[in-house]
């Protein structure tokens, strides 16, 4: 399967990150934005705006054009969790059939509770759904820093093939059929980032966040495995790694909205309008694995923080004074 074209449709930090690291990688790159002020100056300054003092490679094609997705062999979808199903029916009559469409949103759509593939299966039928998920920053994958991630595909040609289209010396996917395990990790990790970072925030100390993190995995491991993904996909990159980066980083936008809720902000101002997408995805988690009858107390803690059923102080203490069980 040749995969020389990438298109890359969102103009984002994550979407800039992902054109230079496929162009790295020695593909053909579009960068689409559908808005033409944006693509007018992206072409300008070689920057995107949520992404600065990082230049896109010379070679990465800026365009507003999505005509341009019809000559694309692989499609990154690089917007929000919430967005993805709009912009994917949008693009929808651009895209050839059979053209691998690949979700690099980490959560899982309100209302449907569907999996970002399961929203491009709907959108576009005749597309092959994948996703790309890990351990990753847009800032480190953009300037060329190591990074590791999980791509997945249903057929196992399909996801080799993704993965040495996009894999360079400093961009590694590995590659697994387990769509859903990968599409899990990224979801709830979220979710659980904003507990550790509430608990950053509300100076808990190190051995608080490291329990939470530990018995957040757990859950994640729950979930997982009710939902159909395998453990070796839970435990790897997508699943723990990702969890491990970012429960303990401020780059983390979900992390960072914890500890301004623990720090005593309000969730409607928590975010200082950056997007964390696991404030969208607590709700969403939660709903599901209650319709599974799964045990997810710290994941429950912070939805109820985030939809002000309960405050910081009563959703920890809710916590700690659960009864002592074995491990």
């Amino acid at each position: 399967m040749a995969l020389d074209r990438i298109a890359v449709v969102g103009a984002g930090a994550w979407g800039a990150a992902l054109a230079n690291a496929a162009a790295h990688a020695g593909r053909g790159v579009s960068l689409f934005a559908r808005d033409a002020a944006a693509v007018a100056a992206i072409r300008a300054s070689r920057m995107s705006p949520r992404l600065p003092g990082v230049r896109l490679d010379e070679r990465i094609a800026v365009t507003g054009d999505a005509s341009d997705l019809a000559g694309a062999d692989a499609v990154l979808l690089v917007v929000p969790a919430q967005a993805l199903r709009e912009a994917a029916r949008a693009l929808a009559g651009a895209i050839r059939p059979g053209t691998p469409v690949i979700a690099c949103a980490k959560g899982i759509e309100r209302g449907t509770h569907r999996f970002m593939t399961e929203v491009i299966a709907e959108s576009v039928p005749a597309a092959v759904p994948a996703v790309l998920s890990g351990p990753s920053f847009a800032a480190d994958v953009a300037r060329g820093l190591p990074t590791a991630v999980t791509l997945a595909a249903r057929e196992r040609n399909t996801a080799e093939a993704l993965a040495r289209a996009l894999g360079s010396p400093t961009f590694r996917p590995y590659h697994t059929t387990d769509l859903r395990g990968v599409e899990i990790g990224g979801a709830a990790k979220n979710v659980l980032a904003i507990g550790a970072g509430i608990v950053a925030g509300r100076g808990l100390g190190a051995s608080a966040a490291a329990a939470l993190t530990t018995r957040g995995f757990a859950e994640l491991m729950r979930f997982g495995t009710a939902y159909g993904a395998r453990s070796e996909t839970l435990t790897g990159l997508s699943g723990l790694g990702d969890l491990i980066l970012t429960c303990s980083s401020p780059q983390s936008r979900n992390f960072s909205l914890g500890v301004a809720l623990g720090k005593g902000e309000a969730p409607a101002a928590a975010s200082h309008g950056a997007l964390a997408e696991g404030a969208y995805t607590a709700s969403v988690l939660i709903d599901m694995a209650i319709a599974k009858k799964i045990d997810m107390p710290v994941a429950a803690a912070v939805a109820a923080v985030l939809d002000g059923t309960l405050g910081v102080d009563a959703a920890t203490e809710a916590l700690l004074t659960r009864p002592l069980r074995g491990e």
